[in-house]
């Protein structure tokens, strides 16, 4: 019952639920597209990574100075799987659901290491 509350808190913040939705539909996010996508402050950030991480939603890795976020191994099981889809279901008409997913576009085309070093997908 622990891990169930664990993450069902960790998923009770609009924030939180945004970024775990977007790791659902990307491989991998670096921490600073998620501050953009986000729109909030980097320590922010850091403290809901560090509570989806703690609840086991979330695993990552550095490479260098950046931080990169995946869904993790838990988050992949049959429990956690279905209230993923469901949770897409139910937030597909979101208007930030639907912003999350233009954003998330938008950077895919110019992966996370351009993106990051740039802070924009446009050359230079």
């Amino acid at each position: 019952m622990k891990n169930v509350l664990s993450v069902t808190k960790a998923l009770s913040d609009g924030n939180r639920l945004r970024t775990v939705m977007a790791l659902h539909e990307m491989v991998e996010l670096c921490v600073c597209q998620v501050t953009e996508m986000l729109g909030l402050a980097p320590a922010t950030v850091s403290r809901h990574m560090s509570i989806l991480q703690n609840a086991g939603l979330v695993s990552s890795r550095k490479n260098g100075r950046w931080v990169y976020y995946r869904l993790s191994e838990m988050a992949k099981t049959e429990p956690i799987v279905t209230v993923m889809d469901w949770l897409g279901e139910s937030l597909d008409h979101s208007k930030e659901i639907k912003a999350d997913r233009k954003y998330l576009r938008k950077i895919a085309r110019c992966g996370a290491a351009q993106y990051c070093s740039n802070g924009s997908c446009e050359e230079g």
